[in-house]
């Protein structure tokens, strides 16, 4: 099975193919199968299983003669779906263990640990999507990822859906939505469910909590027939230091430093990966390239970059060992990161690899040969957090905290970015998105509809946490399901209407995603009134859109003397017939531009519910079942509040409200309210309402 060849590149640190190589491999019917494991130290090593009773010595290994370590043999009674593990016996103090597979296929459902023979057979029917991926997943292609965690996703009578059951929910619910990927929290086998998955102890299994092999392979098979990719959490940073897994696996350090001051992680309580040992390497390696070849993933996320790059990471002084050159960078993980990198994109040029790189380290997402990590595209970590501080905020404070809103501008270009709202904001006591939003009901929900908003605005890929499509308030727990019992409610039917509609909108206009990483995709062009406005807009529309109302509603405004234009995404489409409504004179004006059509303004509480309405998404406001406004209409006087496309219809135009192009209705209104106290605000808009949105959900 194994040539002098891959014992070559194994050595050398650069085999990608190990998992063909090293593990269990079923020879055939009635033949049994064929077992091969690296454990240098070990002084004996046997197979113990359903076949032979789990005794130790019935199945013995021998080792290789060419001193690599690994200890190879067959077995002729094994059958597919048996359990098994590794039984080793170490030259340090005798020392005895059993191992699961480290390059195991499939395992047993936890809590139990064991191995189990299986195969990979499988008749894909994707040929379609794999062949034009390359065009669904490249850095000019829209993306808007919904993250997930299968386990609290739905459940069925209290129990996980299996990867089948779970393919034809996810697909129809993402395709409703508009999302053109999913990314799944790491399915790689773990023992712990409450890790997440981020404690994996099977780099080559998909947990059997969910199904087999196989079932994973239909769901990724059925997203690709939908037209959604599949992208996953994979965590090659540290592993769990459960018994049966990788640490201590021979009786010596084989897989993580022996220094715990390098080896240890104590913010997680779990093991670091030896970068430098040329083993570990193919082992990792070959580990990211397993789920491109044989599970057709469309890309992996790499889980916490930031504490392989840095030898110092979650450590006091004291407590970490420099490098050769007396600093803090790992280069040793550098310089795997990059192998990586490589590795993925030489052989599946077609895919992303994502980093989860939650520090200023440069170029993470520039290609290897001019210095940098060689990824395609990089969590924007200080977005998130710069974006939701400022949302926190009550309205009337935020003219002071306009930096964290614009900072992100200054450096959207240096990296490919995705603006990520991730699981990790929703946990552990942060509440959920809605809840972090300043105000009463309808404001919090108004402020939400703003965020993403600005958020599927703002240059980047997008991806959103699973929940926070509906405003689920309750913060996310693993134990449970989501709450789909409040997506039935007004408020958050409303927002999860809203995220369909912006990525209806989004995936519509080429200006938003087609020149994502490049300043040229972006311009400034002026800024008014710094205090309250910052915003996008597209290089199509000359005419205004909204006229401007005092200080506190931002416009769309006729470029040239006296212009409110701020910014504009450019696309790079020929030319479109467009019109746009001047309201300053009545006229509808017809431009030829040779860029795409988008147009979005977006700060401050908005009234985002109007763009829902102008693509024919969104009814009419809310009213309670009494026949009476909510909350709002009872602290202030009543007063009659118009259809609200009626009222753009008048401002902009018929044509305007009933779509532009022949496929949807492009929203063209960005109006944008700020957070001062000036009453005038609300009378000067009398379809609007005051400071934070609309109240229709």
């Amino acid at each position: 099975m194994l040539t002098d060849h891959d014992i070559y590149l194994f050595r050398e640190g650069t085999h990608t193919r190990l998992h063909s190589k090293l593990g269990c491999s079923v020879l055939g019917p009635g033949a049994g199968a064929h077992f091969a494991v690296w454990a240098p130290n070990a002084a004996a090593v046997s197979v113990v299983g359903d076949w032979n009773g789990w005794k130790a010595g019935e199945n013995a290994l021998v080792p290789r003669a060419d001193g690599s370590g690994i200890w190879e043999g067959s077995a002729a009674a094994v059958q597919r779906g048996q359990s098994y593990k590794y039984r080793i016996t170490s030259h340090v103090g005798g020392y005895v263990v059993e191992k699961a597979d480290p390059y195991g296929l499939f395992c047993e459902h936890p809590p139990a640990t064991a191995s189990r023979v299986w195969t990979l057979e499988y008749e894909w029917k994707d040929s379609e999507w794999m062949g034009g991926r390359a065009r669904r997943n490249g850095l000019d292609a829209p993306m808007s990822i919904y993250e997930l965690h299968i386990g609290s996703w739905r459940r069925k009578d209290g129990n996980f859906l299996n990867y089948r059951e779970l393919a034809h929910a996810l697909a129809e619910y993402l395709n409703d939505l508009g999302f053109t990927h999913v990314e799944l929290m790491p399915i790689t086998e773990h023992p712990f469910y409450g890790s997440w998955g981020y404690q994996t102890t099977g780099y080559f299994a998909p947990t059997s909590r969910y199904g087999t092999p196989q079932d994973l392979m239909y769901f990724v098979d059925h997203l690709h027939e939908k037209g959604i990719g599949v992208i996953l959490d994979w965590v090659p940073s540290h592993f769990p230091s459960d018994e049966h897994g990788l640490v201590f696996f021979d009786g010596t350090h084989l897989y993580e430093h022996a220094d715990p001051q390098q080896g240890f992680h104590p913010e997680w309580n779990s093991a670091i990966f030896n970068f430098g040992r040329s083993e570990v390497r193919s082992f990792l390696l070959s580990s990211a390239l397993f789920w491109f070849e044989k599970y057709h993933i469309d890309g992996l996320r790499v889980d916490a970059v930031a504490s392989m790059l840095y030898l110092d990471y979650a450590r006091k002084q004291g407590e970490w060992i420099p490098n050769r050159f007396g600093g803090r960078e790992n280069l040793e993980a550098i310089d795997f990161l990059r192998l990586l990198n490589q590795a993925v994109y030489r052989d599946h040029p077609d895919v992303t690899m994502i980093a989860e790189e939650s520090t200023a380290w440069p170029m993470v997402s520039r290609p290897t040969d001019a210095g940098g990590l060689g990824f395609g595209l990089k969590w924007n970590m200080g977005w998130m957090h710069d974006t939701l501080e400022y949302m926190k905020q009550d309205p009337i404070h935020r003219r002071f905290h306009q930096g964290q809103l614009t900072f992100s501008l200054i450096y959207a270009f240096n990296e490919n970015f995705v603006l990520p709202l991730s699981h990790d904001e929703v946990v552990y006591g942060k509440g959920s998105l809605v809840g972090k939003m300043p105000g009463d009901d309808w404001r919090q929900f108004a402020n939400l509809r703003t965020l993403y908003g600005y958020m599927w605005a703002h240059p980047g890929k997008k991806l959103l946490f699973m929940g926070g499509e509906f405003g689920q308030r309750r913060e996310w727990t693993h134990e449970g399901e989501l709450e789909w019992w409040v997506s039935e409610r007004p408020e958050h039917a409303g927002v999860q209407r809203f995220v369909q509609a912006l990525n209806r909108l989004y995936r519509a206009e080429p200006a938003l995603w087609q020149v994502d990483f490049e300043p040229a995709g972006f311009e400034n062009l002026k800024q008014r009134n710094p205090v309250h406005t910052r915003g996008f807009h597209c290089h199509c529309f000359d005419a205004a859109l909204l006229q401007p109302i005092g200080r506190c509603v931002q416009v769309l405004r006729k470029r040239g003397k006296g212009s409110h234009i701020l910014g504009r995404a450019i696309g790079r489409h020929g030319d479109e017939d467009l019109r746009g409504t001047d309201v300053d004179s009545g006229s509808v004006g017809t431009h030829h531009r040779q860029h795409c059509t988008a147009t979005f303004l977006s700060i401050f509480p908005a009234l985002f519910g109007h763009l829902i309405r102008l693509l024919g998404q969104q009814p009419t406001a809310r009213v309670a079942q009494n026949g009476h406004s909510s909350n709002r209409d009872r602290r202030e006087p009543k007063q009659q509040t118009p259809d609200v496309t009626t009222a753009m219809s008048t401002r902009l135009g018929t044509r305007l409200a009933t779509g532009l192009h022949s496929s949807i209705a492009r929203p063209i209104l960005a109006a944008v309210v700020c957070g001062c106290s000036d009453h005038t605000c609300a009378r000067s808009l009398p379809a609007m309402t005051r400071l934070t949105g609309p109240r229709a959900s």
